[in-house]
């Protein structure tokens, strides 16, 4: 099955400069694989191993979830998107944030998969990197000058990103992202939807489907939410801020 040519000459022309700048974030650059290597070796996209182990973030994120939302979850992510470009061979130069920025030239038939799979796979190999064991805390650097500037305190700033993911209604995700404009800014996004199609880059995010939290907070998503800070990886953050400014 081929794709449009001129589709694809738009898509890739509007990627090089993100990728010849080295712009794209590191999460889901090539890792090291879990479970069937293999198979997954000779697929375009990777499942990214965990950066800690399954118990590392406990008590605030169980084990048993982390398994599931890791291994099953974010692995379907990722069997499904490489599915969908099985079709489109040309597309397999193309980096899962590179399809997203520029998802209405993807081809119709899987531009659907692709911003469901593609935003699952994006969104997930991010979320797993910005959290830590030893996080929590203050931030440091950059990014706490700016979320001061932009936001008026962090406790301001977490506030409206609780708020943002509580009142989320159904699954989805509460942002930290960089606009158009070049300003901080706290949104929220339905499903597996990623701000790179709105040309947004993400900073930071919290994962509220259920999957992430049912297990341990049952239908208290707002506690889930506040216990999430415990975890959130400061350093990692601010790395994506100052890659945000650089690009």
């Amino acid at each position: 099955m081929a794709l449009n040519r001129r589709n694809f000459l738009i898509l890739l022309g509007a990627t090089t400069g993100a990728t010849a700048l080295g712009t794209l974030p590191s999460a889901c650059a090539a890792q090291p694989v879990l479970g069937d290597k293999q198979n997954q070796s000779e697929e375009t996209f990777k499942l990214p191993p965990l950066p800690y182990a399954y118990n590392a973030l406990e008590p605030y994120i169980d084990t048993e979830t982390m398994q599931f939302h890791h291994d099953k979850h974010h692995a379907a992510y990722v069997k499904n998107l490489n599915d969908a470009v099985n079709k489109y061979p040309e597309l397999k130069r193309l980096s899962a944030e590179e399809l997203l920025r520029n998802i209405n030239n993807v081809p119709e038939d899987i531009r659907n998969t692709v911003r469901n799979n593609g935003g699952g796979h994006v969104n997930h190999s991010m979320f797993w990197e910005i959290m830590t064991p030893d996080g929590g805390g203050e931030p440091t650097g950059a990014i706490a000058t700016a979320i001061n500037q932009a936001f008026g305190s962090v406790d301001a700033f977490k506030q409206q990103f609780n708020d943002a993911g509580s009142k989320r209604f159904g699954s989805g995700w509460a942002w930290l992202v960089r606009n158009n404009e070049g300003k901080l800014q706290v949104i929220s996004t339905a499903n597996q939807d990623s701000p790179l199609m709105e040309g947004m880059y993400p900073i930071m995010g919290n994962d509220v489907w259920e999957h992430a939290y049912y297990l341990k907070y049952r239908n208290n998503r707002g506690e889930y939410l506040n216990q999430w800070w415990n975890l959130v990886n400061w350093e990692e953050i601010n790395r994506r801020f100052e890659q945000a400014i650089a690009r």
